[in-house]
């Protein structure tokens, strides 16, 4: 049964980058259902997507910018973050919280818990706990996924690895555990190109070289330098294919080092941020993606819909659509020259690619719709409500 009047619903999210969990909290909040819900959006300043939440509260969304919530760890700041939070819910006395992010999530249920909001959730698009970090800091952020998830009605998970891994980890109740795929417009991809060989062109690429791309943050997360290690491999035996990564982040610096130092700068471009990401993903022949861990990557699943075959490396979300040797190419992480060794044979083996990409765009069905997404949330939603109200 659906709630028995209009019910607030929050979004607190860390910084609004240009990323798939960003992306997805941006359009949940403009497009749920205005006759059941009242969207509210807060999330710290200063992200790249700001402009477009800006934009939101000229189409019904109340933003609400927290002066201090940020990503880096500072006790006085998430302290005072925690009570900004407390008074915002007091304020505005939202019957539900839906957190993502780490840092949000935990002080968002944090003060949700404190101010008795009725119903609390928590997304995981990844967790931000992962192998490389040392055992300590490890141990203390999956201790504070336990808190959260006691504060938390349901925790939803865009992936099936990362919710095995909560389910082995003790974070939350199985039974409070719900499964939604971070999604894409299904219908925006592949991007339909007018000439193929003009916008090639226009990103100063060869019209008939084979083109690599990735897509993402140019964080450590990401793992830049290994797409960069592995262009370089792939020259020595493809001279002629040409690299591009579309994204920006605090390793550019690193990243433009190394392309320097290995002297591949005239074969590979960095074209920071773009709107155009579509179009540029419709011009590849092989997509790569390098992360060290990731929940579900929004651009691999972009990729997999535009039929451009991947090679990756075998992280957690990754394996949950990327199936090695059907839809694409799935690699040991770290592995620099199985990396090459499979991006080669797609590029020098046109039926093979041609296989791939056709295996790949079969592979992203209705599940990943993202208005599917927002319905789904809402049914949670609508849940939730009617069991705190009686009416199950």
């Amino acid at each position: 049964m659906t709630p028995s009047r209009k019910s607030l619903v929050l979004h607190a999210i860390t910084l609004l980058e240009l990323g798939g969990a960003q992306q997805n909290t941006l359009y949940t909040v403009e497009h749920l259902d205005r006759s059941l819900f009242d969207p509210v959006l807060a999330c710290g300043r200063g992200g790249i997507l700001d402009a477009e939440a800006a934009a939101l509260a000229g189409r019904g969304v109340r933003v609400v910018p927290m002066r201090f919530l940020a990503r880096e760890i500072h006790p006085v700041k998430d302290l005072l973050a925690v009570a900004e939070f407390c008074i915002l819910f007091l304020r505005l006395k939202p019957a539900i919280v839906h957190t993502h992010s780490s840092k949000a999530g935990i002080l968002g249920r944090l003060a949700a818990g404190l101010c008795r909001v009725p119903v609390v959730i928590h997304s995981h698009h990844g967790f931000g706990f992962h192998g490389r970090q040392s055992s300590f800091v490890r141990r203390l952020y999956i201790a504070l996924e336990r808190m959260g998830a006691r504060l938390s009605d349901a925790l939803i998970f865009v992936s099936k690895a990362n919710r095995s891994e909560a389910e082995s980890l003790g974070i939350g109740d199985p039974e409070r555990h719900v499964l939604i795929r971070s999604g894409i417009r299904l219908s925006d991809y592949p991007a339909k190109l007018e000439d193929r060989w003009r916008e090639k062109s226009a990103l100063g690429l060869g019209r008939h070289k084979p083109l690599v791309l990735s897509i993402g943050n140019l964080k450590p997360q990401k793992n830049p330098l290994d797409f960069i290690e592995m262009a370089a491999r792939v020259l020595k035996e493809k001279p002629d294919a040409e690299f591009v990564f579309v994204g920006d982040g605090a390793l550019r610096p690193a990243v433009e080092g190394r392309i320097l130092v290995l002297g591949i700068g005239h074969r590979v471009k960095l074209l920071g941020w773009r709107r155009d990401a579509a179009k540029i993903l419709a011009l590849a022949d092989v997509f790569v993606l390098t992360s060290w861990w990731e929940g579900l990557p929004r651009a691999l699943i972009e990729a997999l819909k535009s039929g451009v075959p991947p090679v990756a490396y075998a992280t957690d979300g990754v394996t949950d659509v990327l199936k090695n040797d059907e839809n694409g190419y799935a690699v040991p992480p770290g592995d620099v020259a199985a990396l090459s060794e499979r991006v080669l044979s797609l590029l020098k083996d046109d039926a093979l690619r041609a296989r791939m990409a056709a295996a790949a765009a079969a592979s992203i069905g209705r599940e990943f719709d993202i208005d599917g997404m927002v319905r789904s949330q809402e049914e949670l939603y609508s849940r939730l409500l009617a069991r705190l109200r009686g009416f199950v």
